[in-house]
């Protein structure tokens, strides 16, 4: 993720500064106005491995490759708990209403400076998507494949407390899932 280039307090130009901190001499951004240290803190990010009626809902952005299917996502808001949190991203997305949320466990996430506090939820109620999202599966246990990264992991750890040992997306296999994600929409195809 970029790095702001003003500093939020005086709006002076930020410089990679080194001084003193706890463990020693840390080089960051900050102010040479004010002082002002930007942090550059991880962002809590939410994930629902939603089960619904026996299966796992897995759904794909408006913004990914059509093979790409994935856990639902979103930020933490001030004022909530994480359960809170992902009840709220599980309605807002699907229209689910989450009747058990346990967590799964935390997740590195650092390409994106994020990490990720992964729940089984169990949700009913008929699926809606959000503008957000365009399409969602449904898996049996043994048929879901987990992707190298955050939030595979946590489906991996949560498929191993059912019994089920995860199998992973070949290199090849998650490489072609995941072709077009970075590339910028075609003119006249925004999907």
């Amino acid at each position: 993720m970029p790095h702001p280039k003003f500093c939020q307090v005086c709006a002076t130009p930020l410089e990679w500064i080194a001084l003193m901190e706890d463990g020693g001499p840390k080089e960051r951004l900050r102010c040479p106005n004010c002082g002002h240290t930007h942090w550059n803190n991880p962002t809590p990010v939410l994930a629902a491995i939603v089960e619904y009626r026996g299966q796992v809902l897995l759904a794909r952005n408006a913004a990914w490759p059509g093979k790409m299917f994935a856990l639902i996502t979103g930020f933490m808001e001030a004022g909530e708990t994480p359960e809170e949190g992902i009840a709220r991203e599980v309605k807002e997305e699907t229209n689910l209403d989450v009747s058990a949320a346990r967590i799964v466990g935390a997740y590195d996430f650092q390409r994106m400076n994020q990490v990720i506090i992964a729940y089984h939820v169990v949700a009913d109620g008929e699926v809606k998507l959000s503008p957000e999202l365009v399409d969602y599966r449904l898996y049996d246990l043994p048929d879901l494949k987990c992707w190298p990264a955050g939030t595979g992991y946590a489906l991996a750890d949560w498929l191993r407390t059912r019994g089920h040992e995860p199998v992973f997306f070949t290199a090849a296999e998650n490489e072609e899932r995941r072709r077009g994600l970075n590339l910028p929409p075609e003119p006249g195809n925004a999907s």
